[in-house]
């Protein structure tokens, strides 16, 4: 099971309405809500992560959509915001369930993203950083033992 520490709640109150907004929509993301993307992000915003890189907010609701095909029971709890003009910084922690390995086990994996808003309060450029290696291939079956493997090569 992930090993997580209780967080202190995130103080919203400091930030900006379209930050709260953002916030609300990652801890709340459902199938469903992935359509309310164009009224968070700009239609032409970029998206950067370990896997993707786009420019279109159709690309970017495709990633998300996906997501729920990936793995059970995705989440995002954000436990640290900060706000200066246009950049925000968000931490968080992403819960799920893999699909076919330590099914009903919860994961987690550490990250931050990287926000640009427009002037018009709307994201324009997203760019998440996540160490894939250690916070999911080190999580499946046999990769994840030569991923740690590796690590500990690299350690000595």
């Amino acid at each position: 099971m992930a090993q997580t520490k209780p967080l202190a709640s995130l103080d919203r109150q400091s930030l900006s309405a379209p930050v709260r907004k953002l916030i609300d929509f990652f801890e709340h993301l459902t199938p469903n809500s992935v359509n309310e993307l164009p009224a968070l992000y700009a239609q032409d915003a970029y998206f950067k992560d370990p896997f993707n890189e786009v420019n279109r907010i159709e690309d970017i609701r495709h990633i998300f959509t996906h997501m729920f095909t990936q793995v059970n029971n995705p989440r995002f709890v954000v436990h640290t915001a900060f706000e200066q003009g246009g950049q925000v910084f968000l931490g968080w922690h992403f819960l799920f369930e893999m699909k076919r390995y330590r099914q009903g086990e919860v994961q987690c994996c550490r990250g931050c993203t990287h926000v640009q808003l427009n002037g018009e309060g709307l994201v324009q450029s997203h760019r998440d950083y996540w160490d894939a290696a250690e916070e999911l291939y080190e999580k499946l079956p046999l990769l994840g033992g030569l991923m740690r493997w590796l690590k500990k090569q690299g350690a000595s």
